[in-house]
């Protein structure tokens, strides 16, 4: 069974910085994205990186402030949050592909499985 588990949420005042990491387990991933889900709104993408970790995606929301990566294993991404604003609190999702082939996209649809979320607050 596939199974993606974020860690890493929690709370930090506006300008400050977190981290948020997702674990894959019951296959070896390629693309992963991360999206995050406001209350009362849509769930967006934020950021994804490719199977090998050399192409990158960022919604302009975000871009220049996240950083998203993975390791050599390619079974754990991670997303970097900087200078963090109210704006970006949300619950984190973590989501990865199930095809041999795949490009970094933002778009909801193209991804087979879902971890749980994980809760960042930033607050003012």
């Amino acid at each position: 069974q596939v199974q993606l588990v974020e860690s890493g949420g929690g709370s930090v005042q506006a300008g400050g910085s977190l981290s948020v990491s997702c674990a894959a387990s019951g296959y070896r991933s390629r693309c992963m994205g991360w999206f995050r889900q406001a209350p009362g709104k849509e769930r967006d993408g934020v950021a994804a990186i490719s199977t090998d970790g050399t192409i990158t995606v960022y919604a302009d929301s975000v871009k220049g402030r996240f950083t998203i990566s993975r390791d050599n294993a390619k079974t754990t991404v991670y997303l970097q949050m900087n200078s963090l604003k109210p704006e970006d609190t949300a619950t984190y999702y973590c989501a990865a592909d199930a095809g041999p082939y795949c490009a970094p996209s933002l778009q909801r649809n193209r991804y087979d499985y879902w971890g749980q979320g994980t809760q960042v607050t930033v607050s003012s």
